[in-house]
């Protein structure tokens, strides 16, 4: 097993510190951070004879838009980012043309 590979263990005590009623959705593509509906959980055997866990994404693949960036950040997908410093403006009036 790859030494960073998350166990159905892992998974379950991330879990089991979630709201149970809390929908879930898969956090896909770092670059492009983007949030889809679950669908199911299947299992099978890799080429190594060893089981594998599966979370699919819906029959729909049903994309909800742009992961929030909080979560992103929290993935370490992104660093946290600062608004850029505001400048001041200039005074605005009617342009006299000179």
């Amino acid at each position: 097993m790859h030494p960073h590979e998350m166990t159905v263990g892992d998974l379950l005590d991330l879990l089991s510190a979630c709201d149970r009623e809390a929908p879930v959705r898969l956090a896909v593509n770092p670059f492009f951070p983007m949030a889809h509906r679950l669908g199911g959980v299947e299992t099978a055997v890799d080429e190594q004879g060893r089981r594998v866990v599966y979370i699919a994404e819906s029959k729909e693949a049903e994309q909800f838009g742009h992961l929030p960036p909080a979560v992103a950040i929290a993935l370490t997908w992104q660093p946290p980012a600062e608004a850029p410093p505001r400048r001041r403006r200039g005074a605005t009036g009617p342009n006299t043309g000179q």
